[in-house]
């Protein structure tokens, strides 16, 4: 039986979407009565679209009507993440070669690291890369030449924006292949430790680099439970992975065999066949809510918390910061990845990984099974793993019993008995917090503001001494229409330093912190954000901030509506880096809340 806050969340969802969902729905319709793309094509047309093909697969396209895939490509060789996606173009026309059929890269979409851009001017354009990749891959497939898709990206930005274009394409049908995390590295408390040593100066860069090199240092995604692995999860709950295919590392057998499945499978799925399975019918409100529901289970990133709203719009899906926070509330805390625990997602994998987590769910009711995927109907078939047996993938039911409790938990017995997302409000408006990394003597603070404009002057700060006793750091102006909403993962080391002295501190931001939000309580996305007037701009040093996690409030005692909004010299954001192209992207965007998209007003009840 379904869990009752599960059941009303939905419902209230599918209440609130159903105009946006209904049109949307009609939309995909008229697509797909449309029928097959390249039956349409004029001879020219068509022949430009063959041209540079084998002539063996030239002449299938020509005289037949097997389906064609296209494929949508974030490759590039120095994300260690996407490197691995440079051979499995070859690996998916040979899969639909073997079952008859023809496949294309449509088209590639740009893959950024945030990663490299951390601390930098181009960590101003990440967030915007996302609504980029999205008008990208639909560039790609508006050719209309494919009666399928597989979409290759999984890091932070690029696995949201790809499943923006896939619902603008939901008459067709997709699965998404990843490549899986590296293998792992340096372990994350030596990691972390030595990131505080660098910054008390009690080590050098060389020292620094070694670690980090160390950390970082094969193909695939980063081993931390990430926006990136947050995504893996995501598309596995929401049914647009194999069962399974989330974290195999690259390279191995299972991984190469995965990627075959996936794109016979895909290939199966097409109007031409008999089970038709649109993406759009995937993309469901049910879907989108054990998406959540997964998120705060195995303590994901806060960026979810942006990107599930807008993924969700894209398919006439409304969702709201007060659903994600609900659903927290009744989703217990069973998986304990880095940087909530101290081992990796490879030791998640080992553990019994999604599978596992997916039984529990289903298992309390906290999941809902009534929904379709690329593996058919039915969330229960994403509890079996694959197994390379003989050569081939097959599926076997996953552990149930003798997991590794200090990763894995029954529901009945959880790290935490909430997620691990959690919504702040107050007089100082609405903002998210990842409560699942923060200690529980940790979760409420009251302290005099101080206010800081840009991460160095933070810095700054810390290197006077300045930063030497209880405070709420409150960094503003860090917002979508500000600055594109950079990640703030410079100040992470500074704050952990000041809070293992034993200050009490906190962080306060219209910005973001992503997937590796620590043990420093931050809260994050604030909105209103300063740049639109929001309450943080009236804000002063030494104001008194409180934030609760458990009572979910974010307030100060100053009496802003005596204030006007401070207003911040935002022009060194605005040229550099091609910072000056995304100017219509910062003029255009809606909040935090709304999903920061330009594609998304603020108004979409």
């Amino acid at each position: 039986m379904t869990h009752s806050t599960v059941n009303d969340v939905t419902a209230r969802i599918i209440g609130r979407s159903r105009k946006t969902r209904g049109d949307y729905m009609e939309r995909m319709g008229r697509a797909r009565d449309h029928g097959v793309a390249r039956a349409h094509l004029g001879c020219s047309n068509f022949a430009h679209a063959t041209a540079g093909m084998p002539a063996d697969v030239k002449e299938a396209m020509t005289v037949g009507s097997a389906p064609n895939l296209g494929i949508v490509t974030a490759f590039n060789d120095m994300l260690s993440a996407h490197q691995p996606f440079e051979r499995f173009p070859a690996l998916i026309r040979q899969a639909a070669d073997e079952v008859g059929a023809t496949a294309q890269v449509a088209g590639g979409v740009p893959a950024m690291c945030d990663g490299v851009t951390q601390g930098e001017p181009g960590m101003e354009l990440s967030l915007f890369s996302r609504d980029v990749i999205a008008l990208s891959a639909s560039v790609a497939l508006s050719h209309n030449c494919f009666d399928a898709a597989v979409f290759l990206g999984m890091c932070d930005k690029i696995a949201p924006g790809l499943v923006i274009a896939a619902a603008a394409f939901g008459h067709i049908p997709c699965v998404f292949l990843p490549a899986g995390p590296m293998p792992s590295g340096l372990p994350n408390d030596r990691k972390a430790e030595t990131r505080q040593k660098f910054a008390a100066g009690e080590i050098d860069r060389a020292a620094l680099m070694r670690a980090e090199m160390a950390s970082y240092h094969s193909p695939g995604i980063c081993t931390f439970y990430g926006t990136a692995n947050t995504n893996q999860m995501l598309m596995e709950v929401m049914g647009l992975h194999l069962p399974g295919a989330s974290f195999a590392n690259p390279g191995q057998d299972i991984r190469d065999g995965l990627t075959m499945e996936g794109a016979k499978r895909v290939l199966a799925l097409t109007a031409q066949g008999d089970d038709y399975t649109p993406t759009c019918e995937i993309l469901s409100e049910r879907a989108f809510v054990n998406g959540i529901v997964g998120l705060h289970a195995t303590g994901g990133s806060t960026n979810l918390a942006i990107h599930l709203i807008a993924m969700a719009r894209a398919a006439g899906v409304i969702l709201t910061w007060e659903d994600i926070s609900d659903l927290s509330h009744v989703t217990p805390l069973i998986a304990k990845v880095y940087p909530n625990g101290m081992r990796d997602v490879n030791h998640f994998y080992a553990a019994g990984g999604l599978q596992y987590v997916i039984g529990e769910l289903l298992s309390a009711g906290l999941m809902q099974d009534d929904v379709r995927t690329v593996a058919g109907d039915g969330l229960a078939r994403y509890t079996q793993e694959p197994k390379v047996i003989g050569g081939e993938i097959v599926w076997q039911e996953g552990a149930r019993e003798g997991i590794d409790e200090g990763i894995l938990r029954r529901v009945d017995n959880p790290f935490q008995p909430t997620g691990g997302l959690t919504q702040l409000s107050g007089n100082l408006g609405t903002a998210v917090i990842k409560s699942s990394a923060v200690k529980p003597e940790h979760r409420m603070i009251e302290a005099p503001a101080r206010i800081f404009h840009t991460q160095e002057a933070v810095k700054a700060a810390f290197k006077a001494g300045e930063l030497n006793g209880d405070m709420i750091c409150v960094l503003r102006f860090q917002g979508p229409q500000a600055n594109g909403m950079p990640e703030l993962h410079a100040l992470t080391p500074i704050l952990g330093l000041l809070q293992g002295r034993g200050h009490k501190v906190a962080l306060v931001t219209d910005g973001r912190m992503s997937g590796a939000s620590g043990k420093i309580p931050a809260a994050i996305h604030l909105t209103p954000e300063a740049k639109s007037g929001g309450a943080i701009a009236r804000l002063r040093d030494g104001d008194i901030v409180r934030l609760d996690v458990e009572a979910g409030t974010l307030s100060t005692t100053a009496d802003l509506n005596s204030r006007d909004p401070v207003e911040a010299d935002l022009s060194d954001n605005e040229t550099g880096i091609g910072r000056e192209l995304f100017q219509p992207f910062r003029a255009a965007v809606g909040s935090a809340a709304q999903g920061a998209s330009i594609f998304f007003g603020e108004d979409v009840a």
